[in-house]
């Protein structure tokens, strides 16, 4: 029916289109993605090769790697919001791949016939004290980075589905604090008696701390976080142009 004289055309239809967010990512293609992911990849090997080395600062019990991993989902974060689920899971297994990789190069560098003499025998002591543990490390990792990531990314989209741009905080927080927990308990599972932690109560500190301390240094970087992803956004010439914004039902599958 023809609407009345005065009226707007189709009031209804343009209520539902305003209530219905778009959901804007950018396309892989600008210089800003590869840095990240190179990034990300360094922290994770990194942060394998610190959690081999238990640390006890006080009563808290926690491992080497503690002061680098949040550094890898803070990253997840970034891709996860500019470029979407689709990237960030390829973003991931990239990650996983390469960790991979370097956990077998550790593999080969130990197996390697060294010298003979005393400086040979206290080097190879060394690496194999050091690196040795790192593939069960790495399977720790490895496994706890790939659920907790998806997990992470996959609720950050889906609430960014739902509000747009608007609630940047949120999305980060509670994509954060979901992603962590199901990080640590993995990890701290599969990694606790390489690290040298063999009692529960012991088991229980290493995963509440762990936790805690995780989550607590995502969300104090929420504001850094926030002004990371605005400052790609800006810099991305792709992002939210035609062919990158689609309705919030359709961008996180």
């Amino acid at each position: 029916m023809s609407p009345a004289p005065g009226q707007s055309a189709a009031p209804d239809a343009i209520n539902t289109a305003a209530a219905v967010p778009v959901v804007r990512f950018a396309a892989v293609g600008s210089p800003y993605f590869g840095i990240m992911l190179a990034a990300m990849a360094v922290v994770l090997i990194l942060s394998n090769i610190g959690a081999s080395k238990g640390v006890a600062i006080g009563p808290i019990i926690t491992d080497g790697g503690f002061f680098l991993f949040p550094l890898a989902y803070i990253l997840g974060d970034v891709i996860s919001e500019v470029y979407g689920f689709k990237v960030a899971r390829k973003a991931i297994f990239t990650t996983f791949a390469l960790s991979v990789f370097a956990s077998v190069c550790y593999w080969v560098i130990i197996a390697l016939p060294g010298f003979d003499d005393g400086y040979g025998a206290a080097k190879q002591s060394a690496l194999e004290g050091a690196l040795g543990p790192v593939p069960q490390i790495v399977l720790a990792s490895l496994l706890a980075f790939l659920a907790g990531q998806t997990i992470n990314s996959w609720i950050l989209v889906r609430m960014k589905a739902r509000s747009g741009e608007k609630s940047l905080w949120a999305r980060l927080m509670g994509s954060s604090g979901a992603g962590e927990f199901v990080d640590t308990l993995i990890f701290c599972s599969i990694a606790a008696s390489v690290i040298g932690i063999a009692d529960f109560g012991s088991f229980v500190n290493y995963v509440v701390v762990g936790f805690v301390y995780k989550t607590l240094v995502e969300f104090l970087f929420v504001p850094v976080t926030s002004l990371a992803i605005n400052w790609v956004k800006r810099r991305e010439p792709s992002y939210g142009v035609a062919g990158q914004a689609a309705p919030a039902v359709t961008n996180p599958a």
